[in-house]
């Protein structure tokens, strides 16, 4: 039988996790999207889809979709999403779970 402070802790983590995934799965969509909205500026469909995550956001900028400020900011958001695929310490998650109201 689980005590109390497990069922928190587990429920805390199941909490932090499903946030985790949600930040992740925003943050494609939005990329995913926003590579649509540049395409009519290319000359090939192919050249927006060989573009990293960030060449996309950048070239947003450079055709008035987004400013600096904002592209700075989903820049952000892409190193904290790489960070949480790549760092699974308990410490690291519960920082990056601080940020994510921001967002």
């Amino acid at each position: 039988m689980l005590i109390e402070s497990e069922i928190d802790t587990v429920e805390y983590d199941m909490f932090r996790s499903a946030c985790f995934k949600a930040f992740e799965l925003i943050l494609e969509q939005t990329g995913k999207l926003l590579r649509k909205a540049i395409k009519p500026y290319f000359h090939s469909p192919k050249e927006v889809d060989k573009m990293v995550f960030k060449n996309v956001f950048r070239n947003a900028v450079l055709r008035d979709l987004m400013t600096d400020e904002q592209c700075e900011r989903w820049l952000q958001y892409r190193d904290i999403r790489n960070n949480t695929a790549h760092d699974y310490g308990v410490n690291f998650a519960n920082e990056t779970l601080v940020f994510l109201p921001q967002y």
